[in-house]
């Protein structure tokens, strides 16, 4: 079977900080990793290194988890877990690793893609804030 790419959120998508780490410290400082589980950290490494300069890669469940120690059930929490913080999109077969900069399209959609009210945007920023 073969696979066609595309991308999953083109207004999200990941650019190379100008940094000397791969990894956008952004993670770490703007708390993006803070309560994350194992399993979720450990699928996010496994996405941005296997990703292409789009942030795309369409490894298969089964493949994922013989590389790293998780289960269907597991592998499945972790994307979950992924997509409700904004890291990751995904639909079947597509992972996409999201930017993280806050796009104004970032900003206004709930996680999972619906429309937010400006009360709901101002209400998440507030609680990131403290």
């Amino acid at each position: 079977m073969s696979v066609i790419k595309r991308l999953l959120c083109p207004e999200r998508l990941r650019r190379v900080p100008e940094q000397f780490s791969w990894l956008d410290h952004r993670l770490v400082r703007d708390r993006h990793f803070a309560g994350r589980s194992a399993g979720a950290l450990a699928l996010y490494l496994f996405l941005v290194t296997v990703a292409d300069g789009q942030g795309l890669s369409y490894y298969s469940d089964p493949t994922i988890g013989r590389l790293l120690p998780l289960d269907g059930a597991a592998l499945a929490r972790a994307r979950q877990e992924l997509v409700a913080a904004g890291l990751i999109a995904y639909q079947r077969p597509l992972y996409q690793v999201l930017a993280l900069d806050g796009s104004a399209s970032e900003g206004s959609l709930r996680r999972g893609g619906e429309p937010r009210s400006l009360g709901q945007i101002l209400q998440g920023m507030m609680e990131r804030a403290k």
